[in-house]
């Protein structure tokens, strides 16, 4: 989560290097409580974002909705994204920016409540993006799987176990995890691979 990265995009957007802001965020991805959702994750969504950019149609609308779309993370909560969202529309505010893309952006990080397939060119890239850890290769992807657990050592294993499996199999039960071209041909077949393994672990 390089600040050159950061300041890269601040200067396309027009709105100053506010390095008080990737403090923040920086700060807030690691937070001692956060074992998947940290600067690593949002690194490497940057990073497939670099690989994919060419189909958005708000490349740097979907950059900077990514920087924040875990910005808030608290296991006990359920209103995460929703906090990251209206953060990112403030910021956005701030700085005087146009109301659809103030819109656009909260819209955007919402998308990563994954209750339903994405719609719209963008949200389904940023959801694919932010999804691509399910295609990980296995060592990965049971490391992913891990840290969730850490991140919810406070769930008792049955309860736990129980909710995971009903998120895992809402993946499975898509007719495709990815909605974009280039992520179901790389990472489909392996993602549910890894989402079937996960649920025999679970016991389901």
């Amino acid at each position: 989560m390089k600040s050159t990265r950061w300041h890269a995009l601040m200067n396309r957007l027009g709105f100053g290097a506010n390095t008080e802001t990737y403090r923040a965020l920086l700060e807030a991805y690691s937070q001692k409580h956060r074992h998947y959702h940290t600067v690593a994750h949002i690194t490497h969504c940057l990073d497939e974002l670099a690989l994919y950019r060419n189909l958005a149609e708000h490349p740097d609308d979907v950059e900077l909705a990514l920087w924040f779309h875990d910005a808030v993370y608290d296991s006990y909560a359920k209103d995460n994204e929703k906090k990251s969202a209206d953060w990112a529309a403030e910021f956005l505010r701030e700085r005087r920016a146009g109301s659809e893309q103030v819109d656009r952006v909260h819209d955007l990080v919402m998308a990563t409540v994954h209750e339903a397939p994405a719609d719209g060119a963008d949200a389904q890239l940023l959801v694919d993006i932010d999804l691509s850890i399910l295609g990980a290769d296995e060592t990965t992807y049971r490391q992913f799987e891990q840290d969730v657990r850490r991140e919810y050592k406070w769930v008792p294993g049955p309860l736990f176990r129980r909710t995971r499996r009903k998120i895992l199999q809402s993946f499975l039960d898509r007719e495709s995890v990815y909605s974009t071209e280039g992520f179901r041909q790389r990472l489909e077949k392996r993602a549910r691979r890894n989402l079937k393994t996960a649920m025999l672990v679970l016991g389901g």
